[in-house]
């Protein structure tokens, strides 16, 4: 994506030095090979603090959930603890209807999570003054490992070895051809997780900057109206895939059942 000024650039300009200092921290891009420059920081730093924002949301909510009789009551206005009642229950849902309500219970915490974060992150993309964190492969990817390892820990948590007997299929003869196709498309899941997410966010962001170019006194609307429904349904596929691969993974303990 093309870099361009946020607040957050005029920030993190007045520790340019040290951050320039720093840059061996970062080491050279994967794709290109090509040396990091102190702006590399933003995005880090973007998600940091979106993270930060998210943990004392989430505190504050947990606050008006101490009194459990109160808590059970639902709030008459929209406050920041039904935002995130309405947005959590939305997921946990849709977390119910790829698995059982017992596993979804159990990995709810990390597909929560993935939601608020991504969506987070999405939503500062309507703002061109903002950093998106989720325009840059090395956060997205950064989430996508995240999700690869944990599904992968969950299912041998769940199935043992016979996590990797599944990939082996169901034939032993043909299991030489089939043991490293599955694990060719174990290890592109998180890549295409991670670079579709990237890539819609960069360019949505990228057009609606070229738009508010051309109009600058008059907000494109419609683009912005596009950009709510990708922030959203980037979130929802990003949390949908992660649902998808936690149930398949621990998929024979329901079976079990």
């Amino acid at each position: 994506m093309p870099e361009h000024s946020t607040w957050l650039t005029f920030v993190l300009a007045h520790m340019k030095e040290t951050l320039t200092a720093n840059l061996s921290l970062i080491g050279d891009s994967i794709i290109g090979n090509e040396a990091p420059e102190w702006t590399s920081f933003e995005p880090i730093a973007a998600a940091v603090l979106t993270a930060l924002a998210i943990v004392v949301m989430a505190l504050l909510v947990r606050t008006k959930l101490d009194d459990v009789e109160r808590a059970v009551v639902p709030e008459e206005h929209l406050t920041l603890r039904t935002a995130f009642e309405v947005f959590l229950e939305y997921f946990y849902d849709l977390a119910k209807s790829v698995m059982d309500e017992e596993r979804a219970k159990r990995y709810f915490p990390v597909i929560g999570t993935s939601a608020l974060f991504v969506f987070s992150c999405n939503v500062l993309a309507l703002l061109p003054i903002n950093p998106v964190a989720t325009s840059s492969l090395n956060i997205t990817l950064g989430c996508a490992l995240v999700v690869f390892v944990l599904f992968n820990a969950y299912g041998l948590m769940v199935n043992g070895w016979g996590y990797l007997k599944h990939l082996a299929g169901p034939s032993p003869y043909l299991a030489v051809l089939i043991f490293p196709i599955e694990v060719i498309s174990l290890c592109v899941r998180p890549i295409t997780l991670a670079v579709r997410l990237m890539l819609n966010m960069a360019v949505d962001h990228l057009i609606f900057l070229i738009f508010l170019g051309i109009f600058p006194l008059v907000i494109p609307l419609p683009v912005q109206f596009l950009g709510i429904i990708i922030v959203i349904v980037q979130t929802l596929v990003f949390t949908l895939l992660t649902t998808i691969y936690i149930g398949m993974a621990t998929e024979h303990e329901a079976h079990d059942h």
